[in-house]
């Protein structure tokens, strides 16, 4: 590969790093060590890598490492327990900006001083991370918020840095086993454009507003309002949510909690997120979500969320479904549906350890069983056997991981699969309402009113065909009668498609106008509708069966 001398020094620094971790039991544990080159001269055990060497040098090789390593955190199936903990708090450990710096960035953006802004701004930041850090202050209309200021010339670094990490994603790929297994190239793609997203606060004050409407019929969930007037690019201000850290609040308190109450609504409001909204807050770690003083959870930093398309939420709901159940062969059926096939594949083996996993996890509570532990390791087994799955099935993962550790800590008994099994029905009615009166059924509406349309013309044309003689057929013999009522059949058919056609259409819209008469939980009016239009095209399809054979 051909090296730029300015970036020269992120690849030294880069092989340096990945030779001293190469060669350490943290690779050999994560069984990687027989990926790594045979002629590196390996360590001795006492010299040996320590979590806390792990972080250090993470933050010494830039914003896009550490975040790299908050990555990783999310991974129990690629490094020890110690590691992952040491790696978790790694936000925690990076030195905020001087003041001056972020005064010249809310001055350049803003393009007014602080002291014109606010009424107040405190210089001690609150948190500092890896791309920016978050300060107290106060709007001119007394309004007490919080301003998260980007680190100046950090998008020029991440980019220097991402283009290192994606010379060793390829490399990675195309000589390791396991680059193939977990699509390095594709999974740095992916871990690209969401740190660029990450970058863009404009695009997290959004993604805010977004979020908040999802979620607005969940009464102990919030999002902070983001201040739009004073958010740019560089800066985002929101308002000030007062609360604590879930995973820091005392033993007291957690006894006068409803903790079960809690993380249902959190965990129903993320399988809503998966397979309803097509819209996911990503990033749901312990230091991303607070209790605030009125017993309610703050979902914060909502700069990387995940898009699931039409086809994967239809996965993931099976996917869920099939974990509510216990259901091994079903669920390894799906993830070989979802999964791109390396050169050798082994089904059977891979169904039967797949069972075998689910069959373990069956009975466990919160406390034991991590939902996102056992998706990693579903993805980890499917290497093994030769299947690459999505990308997106790794960031489900790390979500519902980041899941289980608040769930665990405030509401230990609570289980999430008989959860899943309860709520599952919901999620299957609210999935086809959605799709029902969304962008499938009008599709398919309109496709129907475009064939309907047409269909007599068409007719017409064959008709003035044959009686011009213009088209060159072998009829040994012509019953009169027979065509006529084979005609009159086809009219039928389209009158009655007009008509289903209009019950449904009508039905979709009654579904909007609330009414105290409901059937299955939706506007009474607009059900029994939508029954005639069923029971219409099932007469239909009763008599395209077995009277017109």
């Amino acid at each position: 590969m051909a090296l730029e001398m300015k970036k020269l020094s992120q690849y030294k620094k880069l092989a340096a790093f990945l030779y001293k971790y190469g060669t350490s039991s943290l690779v050999k544990n994560a069984g990687l060590s027989d990926e790594m080159d045979d002629g590196w001269e390996q360590k001795e055990e006492s010299d040996d890598v320590t979590p806390e060497e792990l972080t250090t040098d993470l933050i010494a090789m830039g914003p896009a490492f550490i975040k790299l390593g908050q990555l990783l955190s999310t991974r129990p199936d690629l490094l020890p327990q110690k590691f992952i903990e040491a790696l978790a708090d790694l936000q925690d450990k990076v030195p905020p900006v001087e003041f001056e710096k972020v005064n010249e960035i809310i001055q350049e953006d803003l393009g007014v001083r602080i002291s014109k802004a606010f009424n107040s701004f405190d210089e001690i930041p609150l948190a500092s991370a890896s791309l920016g850090q978050v300060h107290r202050a106060e709007l001119r209309d007394g309004t007490k918020v919080v301003v998260k200021v980007q680190r100046p010339g950090i998008r020029e670094k991440i980019q220097e840095e991402l283009e290192v990490l994606g010379s060793a994603a390829s490399f990675m790929e195309e000589n390791t086993r396991i680059g193939k297994q977990i699509a390095a190239k594709e999974l740095f793609a992916y871990f690209k454009k969401t740190l660029f997203r990450e970058l863009d606060y404009q695009k997290e004050a959004r993604n805010m507003l977004v979020l908040a409407d999802n979620l607005k019929n969940f009464e102990h969930l919030i999002i902070p309002d983001p201040v739009v007037d004073y958010t740019t690019s560089r800066i985002l201000t929101m308002k000030y949510l007062d609360g604590e850290k879930i995973t820091a609040i005392t033993p007291l308190r957690k006894l006068e909690l409803d903790g079960i109450t809690l993380v249902k609504e959190l965990f129903e409001a993320y399988l809503q997120q998966i397979v309803i909204d097509g819209f996911m807050h990503a990033d749901p770690h312990p230091g991303n979500i607070h209790l605030t003083e009125d017993n309610k959870i703050a979902l914060l930093d909502v700069g990387m969320v995940a898009y699931f398309g039409e086809e994967y939420k239809e996965h993931y709901l099976k996917l869920l479904l099939y974990l509510g159940e216990a259901n091994g062969d079903k669920l390894a059926g799906l993830l070989i549906e979802m999964s791109r096939e390396l050169e050798e594949v082994r089904p059977e083996q891979f169904k039967q350890d797949i069972g075998l996993l689910v069959q373990e996890n069956e009975h466990m509570t919160m406390e034991n069983l991590q939902t996102g532990k056992l998706i990693f390791e579903v993805i980890k087994i499917a290497g093994d056997y030769g299947y690459v799955l999505p990308v997106s099935l790794s960031l489900l993962g790390k979500a519902l991981l980041n899941l289980d550790q608040v769930g665990a800590s405030i509401a230990p008994d609570f289980n999430p699969r008989k959860a899943i099994q309860r709520h599952v029905t919901d999620l299957m009615r609210k999935y086809v309402y959605k799709n029902m009166v969304e962008h499938h059924f009008f599709t398919t509406a309109l496709e129907s009113k475009e064939f309907i349309e047409l269909l007599p013309g068409r007719l017409n044309k064959l008709l003035h065909n044959l009686a011009e003689n213009q088209w060159e057929m072998k009829i040994e013999s012509l019953d009169e009668k027979q065509l006529m009522s084979g005609f009159q059949k086809v009219a039928n058919r389209i009158t009655m498609g007009l008509i289903v056609a209009a019950l449904l259409i009508s039905a979709s819209m009654l579904m909007s106008i609330p009414s105290g008469f409901t059937l299955f939980g939706y506007p009474g009016l607009a059900m029994l509708t939508l029954i005639l239009a069923f029971v219409g095209a099932g007469i239909v399809g009763v008599q395209i069966l077995f009277k017109d054979r």
